[in-house]
C-alpha cells in the first residue's frame, strides 16, 4: 500500500491509502507502475481505502513517484 494523506493533517487512528497489486488491470495514468523492492506493482488507485494507521509497516518509499500518485489520484477524482 502507499500512504496518500498528508503528514500535514493532524493524526488520525486511521489514514488514507491506495494498494499496490502485482496483477491489476492498469489503466493509462490512472494506475501508474510502482517499483518496490525490485518488483513493479500497479497503483490501483479505485481501491483508495482507509486503513488502521497501527496496522501499517513502512517498508519503503513512493516520494520519487509523488507526480505519477497525484496524478492518478487527480484522474480518479476529477476524471482530468
Amino acid at each position: 500500500m502507499v500512504v496518500v494523506e498528508s503528514d500535514l493533517l493532524p493524526p488520525d487512528p486511521s489514514v488514507v491509502v491506495i494498494p499496490l497489486l502485482s496483477d491489476y488491470p492498469a489503466v493509462r495514468q490512472l494506475n501508474p507502475e510502482i517499483e518496490h523492492d525490485g518488483r513493479r506493482y500497479i497503483l490501483a488507485t479505485r481501491l483508495i481505502a482507509a486503513v488502521r494507521r497501527r496496522s501499517l509497516r513502512r517498508t519503503g518509499n513512493a516520494a520519487a513517484q509523488a507526480d505519477e500518485i497525484t496524478r492518478a489520484m487527480d484522474v480518479l477524482m476529477a476524471g482530468v
